[in-house]
Protein backbone atom coordinates (compact mmCIF):
# COMPACT_ATOMS: atom_id res chain seq x y z
CA UNK A 1 0.00 0.00 0.00
CA UNK A 2 1.44 3.31 -1.50
CA UNK A 3 1.55 6.50 1.17
CA UNK A 4 -1.26 8.45 1.24
CA UNK A 5 -0.94 11.57 -0.74
CA UNK A 6 -2.36 14.56 1.21
CA UNK A 7 -1.58 17.19 -0.85
CA UNK A 8 -4.29 18.93 -1.96
CA UNK A 9 -6.69 16.78 -0.23
CA UNK A 10 -9.43 18.23 1.96
CA UNK A 11 -8.72 16.87 5.83
CA UNK A 12 -11.74 17.40 8.38
CA UNK A 13 -10.11 17.69 11.65
CA UNK A 14 -12.74 17.49 14.82
CA UNK A 15 -11.67 18.61 18.40
CA UNK A 16 -8.88 20.50 16.13
CA UNK A 17 -8.17 23.67 18.52
CA UNK A 18 -5.71 21.86 20.93
CA UNK A 19 -4.04 18.72 22.10
CA UNK A 20 -3.59 15.56 19.68
CA UNK A 21 -6.32 17.37 16.99
CA UNK A 22 -3.94 20.82 16.73
CA UNK A 23 -0.96 18.11 16.22
CA UNK A 24 -2.86 16.57 13.13
CA UNK A 25 -3.50 20.42 11.52
CA UNK A 26 -0.03 21.34 11.66
CA UNK A 27 1.67 17.88 10.13
CA UNK A 28 -1.06 17.80 7.69
CA UNK A 29 -0.85 21.23 6.24
CA UNK A 30 2.74 20.78 5.95
CA UNK A 31 1.92 17.81 3.39
CA UNK A 32 -0.19 20.19 1.65
CA UNK A 33 -3.72 19.06 2.50
CA UNK A 34 -6.54 21.48 2.54
CA UNK A 35 -7.64 21.72 6.47
CA UNK A 36 -10.90 21.99 7.88
CA UNK A 37 -10.89 22.52 11.60
CA UNK A 38 -13.48 21.76 14.27
CA UNK A 39 -13.85 22.63 17.75
CA UNK A 40 -16.50 24.27 20.09
CA UNK A 41 -13.70 26.80 20.66
CA UNK A 42 -13.69 29.58 17.51
CA UNK A 43 -11.22 31.94 18.82
CA UNK A 44 -8.60 28.90 19.14
CA UNK A 45 -9.24 27.91 15.68
CA UNK A 46 -9.00 31.43 14.64
CA UNK A 47 -5.41 31.44 16.13
CA UNK A 48 -4.58 27.97 14.88
CA UNK A 49 -5.52 29.19 11.11
CA UNK A 50 -3.44 31.97 10.88
CA UNK A 51 -0.41 30.11 12.32
CA UNK A 52 -1.08 27.47 9.49
CA UNK A 53 -1.05 30.10 7.19
CA UNK A 54 2.45 30.79 7.48
CA UNK A 55 3.97 27.19 8.05
CA UNK A 56 6.26 25.87 5.85
CA UNK A 57 4.26 23.47 3.06
CA UNK A 58 1.18 25.57 3.35
CA UNK A 59 -0.71 25.48 0.11
CA UNK A 60 -4.17 26.54 1.07
CA UNK A 61 -5.86 28.62 3.58
CA UNK A 62 -7.49 26.27 6.71
CA UNK A 63 -11.27 26.59 7.09
CA UNK A 64 -13.00 26.61 10.46
CA UNK A 65 -16.03 25.44 12.01
CA UNK A 66 -17.15 26.43 15.48
CA UNK A 67 -19.42 23.37 16.55
CA UNK A 68 -19.95 21.25 19.71
CA UNK A 69 -20.47 17.59 18.15
CA UNK A 70 -21.81 16.41 20.75
CA UNK A 71 -24.93 18.42 20.40
CA UNK A 72 -28.20 16.40 18.61
CA UNK A 73 -28.18 17.29 14.44
CA UNK A 74 -24.37 18.35 14.73
CA UNK A 75 -22.93 16.30 12.59
CA UNK A 76 -25.52 16.55 9.79
CA UNK A 77 -24.84 20.22 10.06
CA UNK A 78 -21.46 19.93 9.17
CA UNK A 79 -21.85 18.16 6.59
CA UNK A 80 -24.58 20.77 5.33
CA UNK A 81 -21.78 23.53 6.04
CA UNK A 82 -19.06 21.55 4.01
CA UNK A 83 -21.75 21.35 1.17
CA UNK A 84 -22.43 25.03 0.97
CA UNK A 85 -18.22 25.75 0.95
CA UNK A 86 -18.20 23.31 -1.94
CA UNK A 87 -16.13 20.81 -0.12
CA UNK A 88 -15.74 17.21 -0.94
CA UNK A 89 -13.78 15.26 1.83
CA UNK A 90 -11.12 13.32 1.27
CA UNK A 91 -9.94 12.42 5.36
CA UNK A 92 -11.66 12.34 7.99
CA UNK A 93 -9.93 12.35 11.54
CA UNK A 94 -12.12 11.86 14.02
CA UNK A 95 -10.43 13.27 17.42
CA UNK A 96 -12.82 15.01 19.04
CA UNK A 97 -13.73 13.33 22.84
CA UNK A 98 -13.21 14.01 26.29
CA UNK A 99 -12.95 11.56 29.61
CA UNK A 100 -14.07 11.66 33.22
CA UNK A 101 -12.09 10.39 36.40
CA UNK A 102 -13.67 9.25 39.11
CA UNK A 103 -16.22 6.57 40.91
CA UNK A 104 -18.72 6.32 38.53
CA UNK A 105 -21.84 6.71 41.31
CA UNK A 106 -19.86 10.29 42.04
CA UNK A 107 -19.62 11.64 38.49
CA UNK A 108 -22.98 13.73 37.70
CA UNK A 109 -25.04 11.19 35.29
CA UNK A 110 -25.25 14.36 32.24
CA UNK A 111 -21.68 14.76 32.36
CA UNK A 112 -21.09 10.92 31.41
CA UNK A 113 -23.93 11.07 29.42
CA UNK A 114 -22.34 13.69 27.17
CA UNK A 115 -19.02 11.75 26.76
CA UNK A 116 -20.79 9.46 25.40
CA UNK A 117 -22.34 11.66 23.10
CA UNK A 118 -18.99 12.94 21.77
CA UNK A 119 -17.10 10.07 21.61
CA UNK A 120 -19.11 7.48 20.47
CA UNK A 121 -22.62 9.01 18.93
CA UNK A 122 -21.06 11.91 17.54
CA UNK A 123 -17.95 10.02 15.27
CA UNK A 124 -20.23 7.53 14.27
CA UNK A 125 -22.69 10.20 12.85
CA UNK A 126 -19.68 12.04 11.16
CA UNK A 127 -18.49 8.97 10.18
CA UNK A 128 -22.13 8.13 8.35
CA UNK A 129 -22.50 11.42 6.76
CA UNK A 130 -19.30 11.75 5.64
CA UNK A 131 -18.12 8.44 4.39
CA UNK A 132 -20.26 8.62 1.01
CA UNK A 133 -18.13 11.16 -0.12
CA UNK A 134 -14.67 9.52 1.14
CA UNK A 135 -15.16 6.44 -0.33
CA UNK A 136 -16.35 8.05 -4.03
CA UNK A 137 -12.98 10.04 -3.57
CA UNK A 138 -11.16 6.69 -2.33
CA UNK A 139 -9.79 8.71 0.86
CA UNK A 140 -10.12 7.29 4.91
CA UNK A 141 -11.08 7.87 8.14
CA UNK A 142 -9.01 8.42 11.39
CA UNK A 143 -10.48 7.62 14.40
CA UNK A 144 -8.58 8.43 17.90
CA UNK A 145 -9.36 5.71 20.59
CA UNK A 146 -6.89 5.07 23.07
CA UNK A 147 -5.07 2.60 24.65
CA UNK A 148 -7.78 2.30 27.42
CA UNK A 149 -9.92 0.59 24.55
CA UNK A 150 -7.95 -3.06 25.44
CA UNK A 151 -9.04 -2.98 29.09
CA UNK A 152 -11.77 -1.79 31.77
CA UNK A 153 -10.70 1.16 33.85
CA UNK A 154 -12.13 1.12 36.90
CA UNK A 155 -12.38 5.04 37.78
CA UNK A 156 -12.56 5.50 34.49
CA UNK A 157 -15.49 3.33 33.01
CA UNK A 158 -17.01 5.21 30.69
CA UNK A 159 -13.94 6.49 29.20
CA UNK A 160 -12.64 3.26 28.33
CA UNK A 161 -16.03 1.83 27.66
CA UNK A 162 -16.51 4.34 24.46
CA UNK A 163 -13.21 4.08 23.41
CA UNK A 164 -13.07 0.16 23.26
CA UNK A 165 -16.22 1.00 20.93
CA UNK A 166 -14.04 3.09 18.73
CA UNK A 167 -11.49 0.44 18.40
CA UNK A 168 -13.77 -2.39 17.90
CA UNK A 169 -16.28 -0.06 15.27
CA UNK A 170 -13.26 1.16 13.50
CA UNK A 171 -11.56 -2.30 12.60
CA UNK A 172 -14.92 -3.90 11.23
CA UNK A 173 -15.26 -0.51 9.31
CA UNK A 174 -11.55 -1.21 8.03
CA UNK A 175 -12.41 -4.57 7.08
CA UNK A 176 -15.45 -3.69 5.29
CA UNK A 177 -14.05 -0.41 3.20
CA UNK A 178 -10.58 -2.13 2.74
CA UNK A 179 -12.23 -3.80 -0.82
CA UNK A 180 -13.79 -0.23 -1.81
CA UNK A 181 -10.34 1.45 -1.70
CA UNK A 182 -10.84 2.94 1.62
CA UNK A 183 -8.32 3.29 4.55
CA UNK A 184 -9.84 3.03 8.03
CA UNK A 185 -7.39 3.58 11.07
CA UNK A 186 -8.01 3.48 14.92
CA UNK A 187 -5.60 5.47 16.47
CA UNK A 188 -4.43 4.31 20.43
CA UNK A 189 -2.41 6.57 22.25
CA UNK A 190 -1.22 6.03 25.53
CA UNK A 191 -1.22 9.18 28.03
CA UNK A 192 -0.03 12.28 25.71
CA UNK A 193 0.72 15.83 26.88
CA UNK A 194 -2.28 17.25 25.96
CA UNK A 195 -4.93 19.66 27.91
CA UNK A 196 -6.91 16.04 28.41
CA UNK A 197 -5.11 16.30 31.74
CA UNK A 198 -5.61 19.51 32.72
CA UNK A 199 -8.47 18.98 35.67
CA UNK A 200 -7.37 16.05 36.90
CA UNK A 201 -3.62 16.58 36.94
CA UNK A 202 -1.86 13.40 36.45
CA UNK A 203 -4.06 11.23 38.64
CA UNK A 204 -5.42 9.64 35.39
CA UNK A 205 -2.27 9.41 33.70
CA UNK A 206 -0.37 6.01 33.59
CA UNK A 207 3.07 6.11 31.98
CA UNK A 208 5.40 8.53 30.72
CA UNK A 209 3.37 10.98 28.51
CA UNK A 210 3.96 10.89 24.67
CA UNK A 211 4.33 14.56 22.87
CA UNK A 212 1.44 15.36 20.51
CA UNK A 213 3.55 15.23 17.62
CA UNK A 214 4.62 11.75 18.08
CA UNK A 215 1.43 9.91 18.49
CA UNK A 216 0.66 11.91 14.94
CA UNK A 217 3.54 10.91 13.09
CA UNK A 218 2.71 7.31 14.48
CA UNK A 219 -0.42 7.30 13.02
CA UNK A 220 -0.15 8.83 9.50
CA UNK A 221 2.12 6.07 9.31
CA UNK A 222 0.12 3.23 9.82
CA UNK A 223 -2.73 4.87 8.23
CA UNK A 224 0.20 5.29 5.12
CA UNK A 225 0.23 1.30 5.40
CA UNK A 226 -3.30 1.03 5.77
CA UNK A 227 -3.27 -1.17 9.30
CA UNK A 228 -6.69 -1.81 10.87
CA UNK A 229 -5.25 -0.20 14.01
CA UNK A 230 -2.31 0.71 15.69
CA UNK A 231 -0.75 1.44 19.20
CA UNK A 232 1.94 4.40 19.78
CA UNK A 233 4.46 3.36 22.02
CA UNK A 234 6.14 0.09 22.96
CA UNK A 235 5.40 0.30 26.26
CA UNK A 236 1.69 0.73 25.42
CA UNK A 237 1.86 -1.85 23.20
CA UNK A 238 3.17 -4.15 25.09
CA UNK A 239 0.55 -3.87 28.17
CA UNK A 240 -2.46 -3.81 25.29
CA UNK A 241 -1.10 -7.38 24.37
CA UNK A 242 -0.46 -8.48 28.38
CA UNK A 243 -4.38 -7.59 28.71
CA UNK A 244 -5.49 -9.94 25.97
CA UNK A 245 -3.09 -12.54 27.24
CA UNK A 246 -3.96 -12.96 31.32
CA UNK A 247 -7.28 -13.54 33.28
CA UNK A 248 -10.05 -10.02 32.84
CA UNK A 249 -9.95 -10.05 36.30
CA UNK A 250 -6.70 -10.05 36.77
CA UNK A 251 -5.94 -7.54 34.70
CA UNK A 252 -8.98 -5.72 36.99
CA UNK A 253 -7.01 -6.10 39.97
CA UNK A 254 -4.13 -4.47 38.48
CA UNK A 255 -6.13 -1.49 36.81
CA UNK A 256 -7.61 -0.84 40.37
CA UNK A 257 -4.55 -1.19 42.10
CA UNK A 258 -3.28 1.44 39.99
CA UNK A 259 -5.87 3.75 39.43
CA UNK A 260 -7.91 3.62 43.07
CA UNK A 261 -4.93 5.50 45.26
CA UNK A 262 -5.04 8.47 42.62
CA UNK A 263 -8.81 8.48 42.69
CA UNK A 264 -8.85 8.79 46.24
CA UNK A 265 -6.10 11.61 45.78
CA UNK A 266 -8.49 13.67 43.66
CA UNK A 267 -11.24 13.09 45.92
CA UNK A 268 -9.10 14.20 49.42
CA UNK A 269 -7.87 17.49 47.19
CA UNK A 270 -11.18 18.55 45.40
CA UNK A 271 -13.55 17.33 48.17
CA UNK A 272 -15.06 14.28 46.70
CA UNK A 273 -15.17 16.26 43.01
CA UNK A 274 -14.64 14.01 40.02
CA UNK A 275 -12.65 15.09 37.11
CA UNK A 276 -13.49 16.00 33.53
CA UNK A 277 -10.49 15.64 31.04
CA UNK A 278 -10.36 16.80 27.33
Amino acid sequence: MHAYPFSDKVVVVTGASRGIGEAFARELVSRGARLVLVARSEPGLRRLADELAHAPGAKHAAEIVAADLSAPGAAAKLAATLRERGLSVDVLVNNAGFGTFGRFGDLPLQEQSNEIDLNVRALVELTHVLLPQIEKNRGGIIQVASTAAFQPLPYMAVYAATKAFVLSFSEALWAEYRPRGVRVLALCPGATDTPFFERSGDEAAVGVKASPAEVVRVGLAAFDRNRSHVIQGAKNYLTAQISRLVPRQTTLRITTGILEPRARGLESKSGGAAARMR
